[in-house]
């Protein structure tokens, strides 16, 4: 069944660009039912779910791919990797009906997304470095062609520098994969195997430079500070669409790979480097935050505010391998807690990108200088932009809340130090209130005068992502069932 929930928007894809005579209507719609079809396999995926044995995977699939290196095309989930493919299949969805009106290449675009959506659920499915590292890659190339080709402002630009950025990190990605392969024994790129006997394990120079290139990887592409200079140019020159696919989505990608592949496949080298990876979680959160505030533009500010969400997961899975003995509770807390950062931001981000991409629709500008007063004409916008601020800043109710509540007690029983990324969530608070204030409260004045409201496509794009928050927020225990055994199956492969 993963197979076919994997390939079949490729499937799709692969039809539009070849059969001829596709209308752009067509295109659209096949796009949407390619989507809501993936969405409902990933829904029966779930109800028949069952948390597997520590180490072992749910629904496994596996074929000889290349046994020279002992590579498989191995694919299975547990709960590290179903809350982040039942995010993927609604993300595509929302942004399936979001394009509905899109008249530039429409059918491009859907072949280019449907493409997307398959490596995405590819990667979070992977059992095997190799194709892991396929499908990682095969991502760039998407999200390069999305900016490229549909995004506005210096796309080019910024689509080239997402590219050679986030491609360097992927060169030491595979490097790091080529240390676990050749210290194993045997040699193998099984992650199953790789977790259950670790390669490196009373060798810490070894498996610290291995360690050391697969974080170099994960944290380009995630990104945390100092590496995240290429987040903010290409989601402000994106089109709506593929900000909130390159937030909701791809940045996950890092994030997972810390849970599934850096800590259980070399977690002696982990706790070594516990303290770099908290400290970077701890500044990523508070200059995300910062960074944020000072930003008019609100792409950017959303785009900031990244930086600043990923900080809190880099700071959990920190925490979990530098916390002392006694403390195995309140580090699977943590680690709970990032993979439910992992979908809230997911859902809220996303959002809050297509609600931009809204402005810039109707008044060619992402300045909040240039409204005002905004939820007159459209209080529908006003409404959901409301929403998301507060869902993003982690008002109880929310995924948000749910999500940061884990990490800090968790960081913060561990890591008393850990209490001081706290400041971000008081920044974000400000930041988005501010923006608030500054768009739809006041007197209708600038772009804001005859502003249209959310039309039903855009309504039931951005609705549902927010209302998926809530409802996480309200009744997380769906969720938290399934992602607290395998979070705390993870910290039990770290020890201590």
């Amino acid at each position: 069944m993963l197979s076919l929930i994997v390939f079949l928007p490729l499937l799709a894809a692969v039809a539009l660009a070849t059969v001829p005579r596709v209308g752009d209507t067509l295109a659209r719609w096949t796009w949407v039912a390619v989507a809501a079809v993936d969405l409902g396999l990933v829904a029966v995926l779930w109800l028949r779910y069952d948390t597997p044995r520590p180490g072992q995977l749910a629904f496994v699939e596996r074929a000889a791919w290349i046994p020279g290196v002992n590579s498989s095309y191995h694919l299975g989930v547990d709960g590290l990797s179903l809350p982040l493919v039942a995010m993927t299949v609604v993300i595509f969805l929302a942004c399936a009906g979001y394009a509905l009106r899109e008249r530039h290449r429409p059918r491009g675009q859907a072949a280019l997304f449907l493409f997307l959506q398959s490596v995405s659920l590819g990667l979070f499915v992977a059992a095997d470095l190799i194709l892991f590292f396929v499908f990682f890659d095969l991502s760039l190339v998407g999200m390069y062609f999305v900016i490229a080709g549909w995004g506005h402002g210096d796309r080019a630009r910024s689509a080239l520098k997402f590219f050679l950025y986030t491609f360097l990190g992927s060169l030491a990605l595979l490097v790091g994969f080529i240390g676990l392969y050749v210290a194993a024994d045997p040699h193998t790129f099984d992650m199953p195997q790789l977790a259950a006997a670790p390669p490196l394990q009373g060798r810490p120079l070894a498996g610290g430079l291995v360690l050391a290139a697969i974080l170099l990887g994960l944290v380009v592409k995630t990104p945390a500070v100092p590496f995240h200079t290429w987040l903010p140019p290409a989601h402000t020159d994106a089109p709506a669409v593929g900000s909130a696919v390159l937030a909701g989505v791809l940045l996950k990608m890092g994030t997972y790979g810390f849970v599934r592949i850096a800590m259980p496949m070399l977690p002696q080298a982990w706790r070594a480097w516990a303290g770099v990876v908290t400290v970077i979680g701890i500044v990523s959160v508070i200059y995300g935050a910062l960074v944020a505030l000072a930003q008019s533009n609100v792409k950017r500010m959303i785009a900031y505010t990244s930086v600043n969400h990923m900080g809190y997961i880099i700071l959990a899975v920190g925490v979990a391998g530098l916390a002392a003995t006694g403390t195995a509770q309140a580090r699977g807390v943590a680690v709970a807690g990032a993979v439910t950062q992992m979908v809230s931001h997911g859902l809220i981000t996303g959002a809050l990108f297509l609600l931009a991409g809204v402005l810039h629709d109707r008044a060619r500008t992402y300045d909040v200088h240039d409204f005002g007063g905004l939820a007159a004409p459209a209080p529908a916008f006003a409404a959901l932009f409301a929403v998301g601020a507060f869902a993003s800043l982690g008002l109880p109710a929310f995924s948000g809340f749910i999500a940061e509540f884990q990490i800090f007690t968790g960081s913060i029983a561990a890591a008393p130090v850990t209490a001081v990324a706290v400041l971000g969530i008081l920044v974000t608070a400000a930041l988005f209130l501010r923006a608030l204030q500054q768009i739809c409260t006041g007197e209708t004045a600038g772009r804001s005068v005859g502003f249209a409201d959310l039309r039903a496509d855009e309504l039931w794009s951005v609705g549902p992502l927010l209302l998926l928050s809530l409802v996480i927020g309200v009744a997380p225990r769906p969720l938290l069932d399934v992602v607290e055994p395998a979070a705390h199956a993870v910290v039990g492969l770290l020890g201590r």
